[in-house]
């Protein structure tokens, strides 16, 4: 009787929480900023998860700019957000590098992310995460650490360090995405695939600053992405190397007159030279002309492109 009762009794708490929209789709959790959902704040949400929960928890995050410094917790995985719009759905903080904390510190390039993603298999899809602190040095909008992340028609939003790939073990894809940025806004150790995405180029400086580690065979992969901006032209590297064993590749890309013609940066680190991989195929556009890139990249022969496919980068991490 008990175990009959307790069982009602969770029936009826996850019905008051479930709502569903005009389609039909039923979440989980629905935050709104004018109180209509069952959270105010997405940070309320995402405590509201059970730690260790082994199914997944979808939140739908109703249109509105939601200042929030966000932490989505290791104990927190299988979380899925869903926006109502990705331009109308912003998620947004404003810390920099040098910004003071109560101590007197320096809250450094890590510091300043406006949310941290350290759960496992965290999927966002239509939202926009933004660092609006303005080009004031490294402010991270999103910092991922946790394995299989996937973000799908969402913006990231920044300038210096916008999109930190901080996990060493973590794998992330990005599908139909648009990012932007001045300096290494896209950075970190991560392996990541970034598919028909939307690179958007400001001022000028460097795509990507990979720090893959040595034992990785792929860092980060662009598809079928667009290098666009409204840079100058020849006022963008590709990539550098934040560590020695960097790997980047740009694959059947379309890249905007801001790219140089020698592509890729050491980053005054000759030695890099010898352990980076940065490599191009079948790329089109004014930047895509390869007779003047560095020496030391490599365009893939045919046989080698074909090496890159979803299941030699993400392993058993079979995208849905």
């Amino acid at each position: 009787m008990k175990l009959f009762l307790s069982t009602i009794f969770l029936l009826l708490l996850h019905t008051a929480y479930a709502q569903q929209d005009q389609t039909g789709k039923k979440y989980d959790f629905v935050v709104a900023k004018d109180g209509s959902g069952n959270f105010k704040t997405i940070q309320e949400a995402i405590n509201a998860v059970p730690d260790m929960r082994r199914n997944e928890t979808v939140i739908f995050i109703k249109k509105g700019i939601y200042k929030e410094k966000l932490v989505l917790a290791e104990s927190k995985s299988l979380v899925h957000f869903i926006g109502e719009s990705k331009d109308s759905t912003i998620l947004t903080y404003d810390d920099f590098a040098s910004k003071k904390n109560a101590f007197g510190e320096e809250i450094g390039t890590s510091g300043s992310s406006s949310f941290y993603i350290y759960g496992k298999d965290f999927t966002a899809e239509n939202i926009t995460f933004e660092n609006s602190s303005g080009p004031v040095g490294q402010a991270v909008a999103v910092l991922v650490a946790g394995d299989r992340a996937k973000f799908k028609n969402c913006r990231f939003l920044g300038f210096q360090d916008t999109l930190y790939t901080y996990g060493y073990e973590s794998r992330q894809y990005y599908e139909n995405c648009y990012i932007e940025g001045t300096v290494d806004f896209i950075f970190g150790a991560s392996t990541a695939v970034f598919s028909n995405c939307t690179i958007f180029c400001k001022k000028g400086g460097y795509v990507t600053a990979a720090s893959t580690p040595g034992n990785k065979k792929f860092g980060y992969v662009f598809f079928q992405c667009s290098i666009t901006g409204d840079a100058p032209a020849n006022s963008y590297y590709l990539g550098r190397p934040w560590r020695p064993f960097a790997k980047t590749a740009f694959i059947d890309c379309q890249l905007g007159a801001m790219i140089r013609p020698e592509g890729w940066h050491n980053w005054s680190k000759p030695d890099a030279e010898r352990t980076t991989v940065y490599a191009e195929y079948n790329n089109n556009g004014p930047g895509a002309s390869n007779s003047k890139r560095v020496a030391w990249s490599h365009q893939l022969t045919k046989d080698e492109a074909a090496l890159y496919t979803l299941e030699n980068i993400l392993g058993d991490w079979k995208i849905k």
